[in-house]
């Protein structure tokens, strides 16, 4: 069996479909950036039943890190409202699954890990956004240099739930001033997938210590005509995972994502 391709060296898939069959046949894997442009990504985050009740209540008080796009019926791995297809088990690129709070598997397959009691959150993803800022002709900087935006765990605290709480996570764009107006505007039309930034300038006010060193993510040159950019990011349930260890959890792996049939101009507001 020949092994899994990165997307940079086969043909980009041009619809959700394509790129999640191509996913589920073990063709694709790594991070999702730029395949199926136009199409919703989501981040995922699986729970058992007995805590989606708190989790969903968690989303619905932080709507800035954890937009929520869908959620499964308790054991179903569907998700019609997405896509008609689609199977949480096999269609993101690689998971991450979690016992008590540790990492105890990184597979491209979820199938021998699944119950029936497991519900399935998606949430909205920055990829969403990205699209309208490459097209409002604003760079961003992990893109030109083929990385993984950098990821922050910050201390802005997020709204308690049940059990779940814990830190925001962010992700950084380096910008020139101007362009960070623009980016503002664009992202302020995108509520559903996290919306305007949470922060400008000073990393240190939101308990960054040095924007080289992200808990996820690659590095990035901020220079010295620019200032770093701050979203919420939809990595938070997995530093919420590590605060509150639960007993099972399943994630996908940060810039893995989902990719749905939803087109991104339908959570678009005018």
């Amino acid at each position: 069996m020949s092994p899994a391709k990165t997307h940079n060296e086969l043909p980009v898939p041009r619809t959700g479909r394509d790129a999640r069959l191509a996913i589920r046949a073990g063709e694709l894997n790594g991070q999702t950036a730029g395949l199926a442009p136009g199409y919703v990504q989501g981040n995922l985050a699986i729970l058992p039943g007995n805590l989606a009740g708190d989790f969903l209540r968690f989303c619905q008080l932080n709507p800035k890190p954890c937009p929520l796009l869908a959620a499964s019926a308790p054991g179903d791995f569907r998700l019609p409202t997405l896509a008609d297809d689609l199977d949480i088990r096999t269609d993101i690129p690689r998971y991450r699954v979690f016992r008590r709070g540790e990492l105890v598997d990184e597979p491209s397959d979820i199938r021998a890990h699944w119950r029936d009691d497991l519900v399935a959150f998606v949430l909205g993803c920055s990829f969403s956004f990205e699209e309208a800022l490459l097209e409002g002709g604003i760079e961003l900087r992990h893109i030109t240099l083929n990385a993984t935006v950098p990821m922050f765990r910050t201390s802005i605290a997020t709204s308690p739930a049940g059990p779940f709480h814990g830190p925001m996570v962010v992700s950084m764009r380096p910008m020139k001033p101007a362009d960070a107006i623009r980016a503002i505007q664009i992202t302020t039309r995108f509520p559903a997938v996290h919306g305007a930034p949470v922060h400008i300038g000073k990393p240190e006010l939101i308990g960054i210590a040095d924007l080289m060193k992200p808990d996820w993510g690659d590095a990035v040159p901020v220079h010295d005509d620019e200032i770093p950019v701050f979203w919420a990011c939809g990595v938070t349930p997995q530093s919420v995972v590590a605060t509150v260890r639960p007993e099972f959890c399943i994630t996908h792996y940060p810039a893995s994502m989902l990719i749905t049939d939803r087109r991104n101009s339908e959570f678009a507001i005018m």
